[in-house]
């Protein structure tokens, strides 16, 4: 029966596999918000790809009347939209059946986060993307960084504006490649106000909200570490594990005194908060540590350490063993941590090296890898 199911498990796999190596490649062109230039940049691909022969099509572009970017248009071959009927207004969508149908090897879709009409076969165009990446045709599209699912709400907080139309964070992960168009806050707001975003009338009302120099700011340095973020994982799925950079990994090591564990707990956060890195705390509970023979505060300070950090979002860890060196090592290397942090010992560092055996040996373990070890006051 288990071999049935290894089997059945292999096969699945392999059929996946398949599917993968059929599916069209897709790349998304990223903004922190409207008029930093993510259509212009498309246009400009598509036209460097029909150079090369490659059988690309508009399947649909939004250049919102922008001259510049409407320009871009001419030569470029284009799939015409389907007119439909809605609440007696008659609008123009993107037609998929027509893309899945002409079958080109690339495709250029536009407003990622748009939501369909009603009655259209999926309620989302990135849903749309999905298929036509299905069918094995390549889509290269845009998106602004508030559109994401993830980041809504930090947004909305940040500009004061609600964002309906939203994109989970599963598409950029799907992306094969995520390209950041990226501006300072200066030059946005030259564009602005040179009329290459909104109408020269939008612009006054533009500048006194969404555009104001520290939002974009706050935007830009989200759009940044999302990409950033891209590569990290990009880089931890494809390259082989011996010649990967490892991303940062913080490991905070405790024990049941309570300060010096608090201390360890917030410290490491703010590390991990700094580096954007996930984090672990380890509380390696010796026999001179068990319940019955630690007082029942200790115990209660252990617990609450436990939920803080928790809270400030680390990973919990609790093993029993009275080899704790070892233990920290065997977790550093199981779990790719690049720093392990400490609590400063109560003594001086020279006493705790001539008379801190766990100590002794962590450093001489440490020092045979490439781990860091950060001795926390």
């Amino acid at each position: 029966m288990k071999e049935e199911q290894h089997k059945d498990t292999s096969v699945k796999d392999f059929i996946e596999l398949v599917k993968k190596s059929r599916r069209g490649k897709f790349k998304i062109y990223i903004g922190m918000s409207a008029g930093v230039g993510k259509t212009y940049r498309m246009l400009q691909e598509a036209h460097a790809l029909v150079k090369n022969n490659i059988d690309i099509q508009i399947a649909y572009i939004e250049t919102h009347n922008r001259a510049e970017t409407h320009e871009l248009l001419a030569g470029l071959p284009i799939i015409p939209r389907r007119t439909t009927y809605y609440k007696g207004k008659e609008l123009a969508e993107m037609d998929l059946q027509a893309i899945l149908n002409r079958h080109p090897e690339v495709v250029i879709v536009d407003e990622l986060a748009h939501t369909n009409i009603e009655g259209s076969k999926n309620d989302k165009r990135w849903q749309d993307v999905f298929d036509i990446l299905k069918a094995g045709i390549s889509v290269i599209s845009a998106v602004n960084i508030q559109h994401l699912e993830s980041l809504n709400q930090d947004i909305e907080e940040i500009t004061g504006i609600s964002i309906t139309e939203r994109v989970p964070d599963k598409v950029l992960e799907t992306a094969d490649e995520i390209v950041n168009i990226d501006l300072t806050a200066d030059e946005l707001i030259d564009r602005l106000k040179a009329g290459k975003i909104y109408d020269k009338a939008k612009v006054q009302t533009a500048l006194q909200n969404f555009f104001r120099s520290d939002k974009i700011l706050q935007l830009r340095e989200i759009a940044l570490k999302e990409v950033a973020h891209h590569l990290e994982r990009k880089i931890d799925v494809e390259l082989p594990k011996q010649i990967k950079l490892r991303p940062e990994k913080f490991l905070a090591c405790i024990s049941s005194n309570a300060d010096t564990a608090k201390t360890v707990i917030r410290k490491t956060a703010r590390l991990a908060s700094y580096y954007r890195s996930p984090w672990i705390v380890l509380y390696v509970q010796s026999s001179s540590e068990s319940l019955d023979k630690i007082k029942l505060d200790k115990q209660r300070f252990l617990i609450n350490n436990f939920k803080l950090a928790t809270e400030l979002g680390a990973e919990v860890i609790k093993l029993k063993s009275d080899d704790i060196t070892q233990t920290i090592m065997r977790v550093a290397e199981e779990r790719e941590v690049t720093t392990i942090c400490i609590g400063k010992p109560h003594l001086n560092l020279f006493q705790v090296i001539l008379r801190t055996a766990i100590f002794n040996q962590l450093l001489n373990k440490i020092a045979a890898t490439e781990t860091d070890l950060v001795i926390l006051s």
